[in-house]
């Protein structure tokens, strides 16, 4: 039967997932079947959270592949770790050496955009830290993927055909080897298509048995150096094998009697945080859901403002995020939201911010992580015979010798990826996130504030239909937000824009612990190909 899996004519309802011993959450079900599996075998949460992130630059590399750069939130022992796994600048780009090129700014996609990827470091890292099944024995459901093949998935399939269209545009040479791997049959693979990669299976197996060696001082970093050099990129070897995952302390805000969460810079997750602290300044949540998403969408944009002015690499900050999120500071923001939207300016603190999957354990583990290409399939570049699609996180640089996140060589820029975690009485309750580019810290706010103000479980904190604010007052609304609180949130000065679908408005997960008796509760995203299993 020629049945289109597109299309949907009724909403659909999901209901909330619970769980005793274990519990994985992702946005593909193939890759939640994966983790789920490990735990069965008697992996914790953070080797189930090392399989899916595996298993999932296979089924779904339309948001993340080998190539990717990866960020981790680890509850283990009563402590919270952060795992900072984003690449660098190669050490010979520079500014000067772009313009002499002929670029103004920073490309989108192409060997250019590439920066070192850290998805497999964070994969060893977190392996030899915390897990206790060995690498090869996390890595074998992704390889036996890519080997044996798997079907596409309905959003899956959306996305590739958008990065198909996306990277037809250019006729470089250096694009080819992505055609030849992901649209061998001269175009993207529709839903329900087998699609599999000996070359990822190949890939994957040589950086299980190498602990990542292979990828980073290897026959793969040799590859990689070879396609960069041949085809005027900048990646050579010696950035690859300087690569090191930084353990982080994360950072976090206070909200509703809980503490949320997030890594820090040069992560964006100091964005929601300052939301929230904002809506924390204004006080009791009011009973108007009007004027509740009239304050929501401006912390939103106050702290968004404030984020795009000053997060880059740590040490290049002229702002600490101390004094971003400094009680009296949130407080002078909060007085600026008033009856009206406004068109938000930064303000000075000196004066007074992909894939997601969250695991769980039945020893009180749990993990929020999140690994990405940046845009789709990232740079639009794939290594021949490797399968490794590399990431376009330098496109997020600038060429502005003013701006904040200015290129130099060996810099880490501005990160769109944030995995959170809630936490209360120095408690774990769980980890959440909402992967989708720039929308992200706008989903955390989100899901946060409608879970801990509103009450609802994950399953209904994901199912809200939502909004994203783009630019002043302008803010998309996704298909299914009521027509009553657009037009009332319209009175109130926001120039609303209804979106026709719901790809750019971000897919998360969450999992929360029951402090009573240790019951999982999960929720997935209804965007996505999702899945929450419990064990």
């Amino acid at each position: 039967m020629n049945l289109d899996p597109h299309y949907y004519p009724t909403a659909s309802r999901r209901m909330v997932i619970f769980g005793k011993r274990g519990m994985v959450a992702t946005s593909q079900s193939l890759a939640a079947q994966v983790g789920a599996d490990i735990l069965r075998q008697g992996g914790n949460a953070i080797d189930a959270a090392i399989a899916t992130a595996a298993a999932l630059t296979v089924v779904e590399p339309t948001s993340n592949g080998i190539g990717s750069d990866a960020f981790a939130l680890v509850w283990v022992s009563d402590k919270l770790h952060g795992l900072n796994a984003s690449g660098r600048a190669p050490m010979g780009i520079s500014g000067d050496a772009l313009r002499a090129l002929g670029h103004e700014e920073m490309p989108a996609h192409g060997l250019i955009s590439v920066t070192v990827p850290g998805a497999p470091a964070a994969w060893a890292t977190l392996s030899e830290r915390f897990g206790k099944l060995p690498l090869p024995t996390l890595l074998a459901p992704a390889i036996t993927l890519a080997e044996e093949g798997f079907a596409v998935s309905p959003v899956v399939s959306q996305l590739w055909q958008k990065a198909y269209t996306r990277y037809k545009q250019y006729d470089s040479s250096e694009f080819a080897p992505w055609f030849e791997h992901f649209a061998p049959e001269g175009h993207a693979p529709k839903a329900g298509d087998i699609w599999r990669s000996p070359d990822m299976a190949k890939t994957l197996r040589a950086i299980a048995q190498s602990g990542a060696e292979a990828f980073y001082q290897g026959e793969l970093a040799d590859a990689m150096d070879a396609f960069s050099r041949e085809h005027g990129g900048f990646l050579r070897k010696e950035d690859l094998a300087a690569f090191r995952s930084e353990w982080v302390d994360p950072i976090n805000v206070r909200y509703q009697g809980h503490d949320i969460w997030e890594i820090p810079p040069n992560g964006s997750g100091l964005i929601a945080l300052q939301a929230l602290g904002i809506l924390e300044a204004l006080g009791d949540e009011p009973h108007d859901p009007v004027e509740t998403l009239h304050r929501r969408i401006e912390a939103t944009k106050l702290g968004y403002v404030d984020g795009l002015r000053y997060i880059t690499e740590h040490t290049d900050m002229t702002h600490s995020v101390e004094q971003l999120l400094a009680p009296r500071y949130l407080e002078q923001r909060a007085a600026l939201i008033g009856e009206q939207a406004i068109d938000p300016l930064h303000g000075n603190p000196l004066l007074g911010g992909t894939v997601y999957l969250a695991t769980a354990d039945d020893e009180g583990n749990m993990v929020s992580f999140i690994q990405s290409n940046f845009e789709g399939f990232g740079s639009g570049i794939v290594v021949p015979g490797t399968g490794i699609s590399l990431q376009n996180r330098g496109w997020s640089f600038s060429l502005d010798e003013q701006h904040a996140n200015v290129l130099r060589p060996g810099k880490r820029t501005y990160h769109t990826i944030i995995p959170g975690f809630i936490t209360k009485n120095n408690q774990a309750v769980g980890p959440f996130g909402v992967m989708g580019g720039y929308m992200q810290p706008q989903g955390h706010v989100q899901v946060v504030a409608s879970i801990l103000a509103d009450k609802l479980n994950p399953q209904a904190a994901l199912d809200l239909p939502r909004w994203k604010w783009v630019a002043g007052k302008t803010v998309e609304v996704e298909p299914g937000f009521p027509d009553h609180l657009a037009q009332a949130l319209e009175r109130r000065g926001h120039h609303i824009v209804r979106c026709t679908d719901a790809l750019t408005f971000g897919r998360g997960q969450i999992i929360l612990r029951n402090a009573d008796n240790g019951v999982l509760q999960g929720g997935t995203e209804p965007r996505t190909d999702g899945a929450v299993l419990p064990v």
